[in-house]
């Protein structure tokens, strides 16, 4: 009996083995069917999104939740091919990040599946070879699982897996499943990226629809300038966007118009060509970018006034280097992602809308300036055929009637009245010649210098100045009277552009009698007490030099008030 009972138990005891062998299969199916389900509800979920970050996002954590990681990121390359453009993280506090420091470059183990694209596998960390090792404040990890994300046949990016829950290390399966929802990842990625496109074609249309409108209505130069940088800021997501354009007579380029970041500030800088993005647009004709202007050692001319941007595009007026007519710059944030081939096309086109409308405001202002032309020559002639002829007939009236007035004090008015409509006589032929004048053969006269200085000034100042002339600029000022006047104009307005910070400043100059007098007047922070006062002592040398002199009026309101005046009679 004692030996049949344990025969008798065998039988049993192989049934035991044979149910528990059936039940972990039946959970290993349920497992491997719950996961397949879980794995078809992120592929799903990925597909289903059509915001390019937030399909990224959906992705990253599909992967952590998928293979029970404790960390997960996505790494987007950027356009160089070598490092990462963009890190989203999973697993991560918002506190931890900031003590990490600034997000992963991809170098050492990142920078592995960025060079070998390649699905990686690892029990330790550290012990590979491209380790680096952690920043300080990084929390440890062992375990990793890395697998490239491809759209169509471009390695868009890299999941980065790291230490499973449990202890467990990541094995085949897992590796399976995250190369499974890397496929359609890259799906999902694709028509995130053709959705965006279109609807930033589309956007684009309509921009140039609107700019289109603007040129044929006759805005003015600045306003359908900014209307291109506004479109193109907000339909790029930069930060900033300016229009630069080049200083005649020397090598810089002006701000001519700033939106954004600083574009308060950064209206009317003037920069150098050399060592800027916008000088090497400029330059070559052709655009110009970079992944971090901030940082960028081939930019660092002019002064310090990109902090906080990042990747850039200047991208040139005209259609060649010869034809540029200035630089759209557009600048976004540091940590967005860079600018790209697909960016640019459209933005070429948005440029040649630009340079289109400072080609037809340069025409425009030609046709202007021929209109003026014909109006100063129908005055001279109507001046010389009219109102002369009258008045040397109303001259000779009254010397006839003189001879016949008996009372002497009256023949005496009678005899001034003839005298001053003789003068009045000389005065408008005066004006006649100065209107008839061509430039070609007289040069260009003071009015036309003057009213030239302060639009070219409009530039740098950010607005343009208002100007009013009053008297016989044209004759009866000396020329070298007026070589000085239109020297102290600019020193002044340079003075305004570079220390006023000032929204308004006036010009008037007038011509009596006996004296010249140039007023600027501006609503700036005024002149401080102590500083530099070079250009104030050029104004006062340069009035004394022809007998004048300069009066410096700080007003209780604010501002400043620079009056130069030169006699006309020596």
């Amino acid at each position: 009996m004692g030996v049949e009972e344990p025969l008798s138990r065998m039988p049993q005891m192989r049934l035991d083995e044979l149910l528990e062998e059936l039940q972990a299969r039946i959970n290993a199916a349920r497992g491997t069917r719950d996961r397949v389900h879980s794995l078809l509800e992120a592929v799903v979920s990925v597909g289903r999104e059509l915001d390019l970050p937030q399909v990224l996002r959906r992705i990253v954590e599909a992967a952590a939740l998928l293979v029970d990681a404790q960390y997960a990121a996505l790494g987007v390359i950027g356009p160089d091919g070598r490092t990462l453009s963009q890190f989203l993280t999973v697993g991560l506090t918002e506190q931890e990040i900031a003590k990490i420091g600034p997000l992963p470059a991809g170098h050492g183990i990142l920078g592995e599946l960025i060079r070998h694209p390649e699905p990686l596998r690892l029990t330790d960390l550290g012990a590979h070879e491209a380790s680096y090792g952690f920043p300080a404040h990084h929390p440890p990890m062992r375990t990793f699982l890395g697998v490239p994300i491809r759209v169509r046949d471009e390695v868009f990016g890299n999941l980065y897996l790291t230490d499973k829950h449990g202890g467990v290390e990541f094995d085949a399966e897992d590796e399976s499943v995250i190369s499974t929802l890397s496929v359609a990842a890259g799906v999902a990625i694709d028509n995130a990226r053709l959705y965006e496109a279109s609807q930033r074609q589309q956007r684009w249309l309509k921009a140039n629809a609107e700019i289109t409108n603007s040129l044929l209505s006759g805005s003015p130069r600045l306003a359908v300038l900014e209307l291109i940088a506004r479109r193109a800021q907000e339909i790029t997501g930069a930060a900033l966007a300016d229009v630069s354009v080049p200083v005649a007579g020397t090598n810089d380029l002006v701000v001519e118009l700033a939106i954004g970041a600083d574009g308060e500030t950064r209206r009317g800088l003037v920069v150098p060509v050399e060592g800027t993005l916008s000088g090497a647009a400029y330059q070559a004709g052709a655009p110009a970018t970079t992944a971090g202007l901030a940082q960028d050692d081939r930019y660092t001319a002019g002064p310090r006034r990109f902090d906080g941007l990042g990747p850039a595009v200047a991208v040139p007026l005209g259609t060649a280097a010869k034809d540029t007519r200035g630089v759209l710059l557009l600048a976004r944030h540091q940590g967005d992602p860079a600018f790209t081939e697909a960016e640019l096309e459209p933005l070429l086109a948005f440029a040649g809308q630009a340079a289109l409308a400072l080609e037809l405001a340069e025409r425009r202002s030609d046709a202007e300036q021929l209109a003026l032309l014909e109006d100063r020559d129908r005055i001279a002639r109507d001046l010389h055929d009219l109102a002369i002829q009258r008045l040397f007939a109303t001259g000779m009236t009254l010397q006839s009637a003189a001879r016949l007035v008996q009372h002497e004090g009256a023949a005496e008015r009678v005899s001034r009245a003839v005298g001053d409509l003789d003068e009045t006589i000389k005065i408008i032929r005066s004006t006649i010649f100065g209107l008839r004048a061509r430039e070609e053969d007289t040069g260009p006269s003071l009015r036309a210098r003057v009213a030239r200085t302060v639009g070219e000034t409009a530039t740098t100042l950010g607005f343009p100045p208002r100007l009013s002339m009053e008297g016989l600029l044209d004759t009866d000022v000396p020329p070298q009277v007026a070589e000085h006047v239109t020297a102290a104009l600019t020193e002044m307005l340079s003075n305004a552009a570079r220390h006023a910070h000032a929204s308004r400043v006036e010009v008037a100059l007038q011509a009596t009698s006996e004296e010249v007098v140039l007023t600027v007047a501006d609503n700036g922070r005024g002149i401080p007490a102590e500083g530099r006062r070079s250009g104030l002592r050029n104004l006062e040398e340069r009035a004394r030099s022809v007998g004048g002199a300069l009066e410096i009026v700080c007003p209780e309101e604010g501002g400043s008030r620079l009056v130069w005046r030169a006699p006309l009679v020596f």
